[in-house]
């Protein structure tokens, strides 16, 4: 009898154990969201932006290896994140680390990370009500904070502290070039970012796009149609055309302007929207908190590494944008949909990411995963429903003509130059064992 109970208690404990495992997964998503509230009040740019989410969950990630052996770590085949050794004698609770490291990396990386003080509380506070013992708790934290700091002095060494050392960008004279726009006339953003060490890729040169089709005034060019496609399309939006453009608008800071008032407006960067994306499917999929860590951290990486091979070819060509061209040769008035973002025009930066993170997370959670995107809700747009990861970035690639920001070759080759990039990723993780999560 006593033997009965006794196994009894065992299974109750496994079970509740099991529960709680699975208990903790709810956590992820809020975590990353806490850390896109930081950027999104700092008004980080795009670029950025991927870099911090992926650093924020590289040590996440790197914990959950360490102690999840059907996980493959990161070192094996990111160069630049080195196996870290956790100082600790105790078993802990790696999955609480795993969350706490991700406010704790974004506490230390982030400019206005100290924000994040108060959702670590909040984590803290509910895992208390869920159970778990307050020494456990500590201890995680202290794994995460040591693994944390090891992650920040990691990034530290990507070339990220060096840009503002940097000469100063100068747009190229000449009709072709980008020249900033209105109504902010903002410098162009981030002109050294080829110069950030990648994480998957390995050169920001590796995915070079096509050449852009060449700058020219003769109304019967190539490039005049393309300009002209963009005047025309903008001129004749359909309502839904044009809430397309706005739902993929992803624009840090828009700014609105009233006479000689200027009023800034904050949202989410492309990549966060992806992000967004990611923890709406890794919810949806029931994934457990260590595969959604996984799939979290690995489209981060393909972002920011998609930012920089796009942005090293933004620099390179610096081509005009259209609404500077229209504006010259065609309809002084004309004013795109959207506002055009202060950088320039080839190739299309939400063409390249969108098409190289969907085609990670086709691989990762499959082909015709349907998903509900609520990611702009809070900037009072309504949800939208998408029949895969594929369809969601072909939209997110043409709202860049809608919204007149972009030439039809920058969106086009672009999805190619992204399609290749999430290509070589995928090839690199089925190399290294990183199999489908579904």
């Amino acid at each position: 009898m006593r033997k009965t109970v006794l196994f009894l208690m065992f299974c109750c404990q496994v079970c509740w154990a099991e529960a709680n495992k699975d208990e903790l997964r709810k956590h992820l998503q809020p975590a990353v969201f806490s850390v896109t509230m930081v950027m999104i009040h700092d008004v980080v740019n795009p670029p950025a932006a991927s870099r911090f989410y992926t650093y924020c969950l590289m040590g996440a990630y790197e914990i959950v290896a360490q102690n999840n052996k059907q996980i493959t770590s990161p070192t094996a085949f990111i160069a630049s994140i080195k196996p870290i050794s956790i100082e600790t004698s105790k078993q802990y609770d790696y999955r609480i680390a795993a969350l706490y490291c991700i406010l704790e990396t974004g506490r230390l990386i982030l400019p206005s990370g100290s924000m994040l003080e108060e959702d670590q509380k909040k984590l803290i506070i509910n895992l208390l009500r869920e159970g778990h013992a307050q020494k456990t708790i500590d201890l995680a934290v202290s794994v995460a904070q040591e693994v944390a700091k090891k992650i920040a002095a990691n990034a530290a060494t990507d070339g990220y502290l060096k840009l503002s050392t940097r000469v100063r960008y100068r747009p190229k004279k000449g009709d072709a070039y980008w020249y900033p726009t209105p109504p902010g006339y903002i410098e162009g953003i981030e002109p050294h970012w080829r110069t950030i060490r990648p994480m998957l890729i390995d050169t920001c040169t590796q995915f070079p796009p096509k050449p852009p089709v060449e700058f020219s005034k003769d109304t019967a060019s190539e490039f005049y149609k393309l300009t002209k496609e963009v005047y025309l399309v903008g001129k004749n939006l359909t309502e839904k055309e044009r809430f397309i453009a706005s739902y993929w608008d992803c624009n840090p800071f828009a700014i609105n302007t009233s006479g000689h008032m200027s009023i800034g407006f904050k949202k989410i960067s492309p990549g966060g929207h992806w992000m967004n994306i990611t923890g709406i499917a890794t919810a949806k999929a029931n994934l457990d908190l260590d595969k959604g860590i996984l799939v979290h951290a690995l489209a981060a990486a393909t972002l920011m590494d998609s930012f920089i091979s796009c942005w090293d070819e933004k620099y390179r060509s610096s081509r005009v944008r259209p609404e500077t061209v229209i504006n010259r040769s065609i309809d002084q008035k004309w004013t795109p949909l959207l506002q055009t973002p202060p950088f320039p025009e080839y190739t299309s930066g939400h063409s390249v990411i969108s098409t190289a993170v969907s085609e990670l997370l086709t691989y990762l959670l499959g082909d015709n995963f349907a998903f509900r995107d609520d990611t702009e809700v809070i900037f009072e747009l309504p949800t939208r429903d998408f029949k895969s990861f594929r369809q969601a970035a072909e939209e997110a690639a043409i709202s860049r003509l809608y919204g007149g920001i972009h030439y039809r070759d920058a969106i086009v080759n672009g999805q190619e130059q992204g399609r290749a990039i999430g290509e070589f990723v995928v090839e690199k993780l089925k190399k290294n064992g990183v199999k489908p999560v579904l």
